[in-house]
């Protein structure tokens, strides 16, 4: 796993770990702008990038990590080398452990502005409210997986200023998303069902039309190679092929009771070594 940190200096360097010794560290959740705008593993590792619109949004997420006193941070679209088409099907199906292990999820709301913002004494709320309901974030499919993932989620806006968390917004979410509170509160997701956690993907898009069925396979806890000449039809076809395949898994096994072993080894075996059975 690859992790940036900021030097201080407006630089920004990048680093790998091995999958046994990573740091705490920080994630960033997101919408991509146009691809010409967004930094690169290729900018970074060249010394490239700092004149793209989303160094900035690099460089806020390290501010704010070391606010909250993390050093490494990770941001999807200069971490993964998506050149080598090995290690980006490794991050796809490691991105939902990633988000999941990670200190911090900063969620970075582009379209929802706090330049003015003003108090309504009727309404009972903030002006960035009904940006932050129609915010384009909840529409994308990778990010309902960042938003369950992480423990802690905190909301900024274009400017980098904080709206709130994953706890303190909870009933907005509710109403945004359909997600039940439980979930939201961190309720582990295999205590809904399959078609409970599929129907939470409603009305959300993705760029390539098979990664609709790729950013559920955390949620659904199961691994899938991506291949993105499958097709949607394809790659949905494989994704309840898996999940049918953990379900027979789970009804094949018996629990068992170490009274009902002893008593069958002894029926079977003629006995067991006093010693052994101690």
């Amino acid at each position: 796993m690859r992790l940036l940190k900021n030097n201080g200096d407006g630089e920004v360097t990048i680093t790998r770990f091995d999958n046994n010794a990573i740091p705490p560290f920080a994630i960033l959740s997101h919408t991509w702008g146009a691809d010409t705008e967004e930094v690169t593993f290729a900018d970074l590792v060249e010394g490239g990038g700092q004149a793209k619109r989303g160094y900035r949004k690099i460089c806020f997420c390290g501010e704010q990590a070391q606010q909250d006193g993390l050093q490494y941070f990770w941001v999807d679209t200069c971490c993964i080398n998506k050149s080598d088409k090995a290690e980006l099907s490794q991050a796809i199906r490691s991105m939902f452990c990633w988000y999941q292990n990670a200190a911090r999820c900063y969620v970075y709301l582009s379209d929802v502005s706090t330049t003015k913002r003003k108090f309504d004494n009727m309404l009972g709320n903030f002006t960035w409210e009904p940006a932050f309901r129609s915010s384009c974030w909840f529409t994308r499919g990778w990010t309902l997986q960042e938003l369950l993932a992480p423990n802690t989620v905190e909301f900024f806006s274009r400017e980098w200023e904080k709206l709130g968390d994953k706890k303190s917004l909870t009933s907005m979410i509710h109403k945004i998303t359909s997600i039940p509170h439980e979930v939201l509160g961190g309720a582990p997701l295999s205590q809904f069902s399959v078609n409970e956690r599929l129907r939470w993907k409603e009305g959300r898009e993705t760029k390539r039309e098979e990664d609709r069925a790729y950013s559920l396979q955390g949620i659904l806890d199961v691994k899938l190679a991506p291949v993105y000449s499958e097709g949607a039809v394809g790659a949905f076809r494989r994704l309840i092929d898996e999940i049918h395949k953990l379900e027979r898994c789970v009804e094949d096994i018996r629990s068992t009771d170490p009274c009902d072993d002893k008593k069958r080894i002894e029926d079977t075996k003629g006995g067991l070594l006093a010693d052994s059975y101690r």
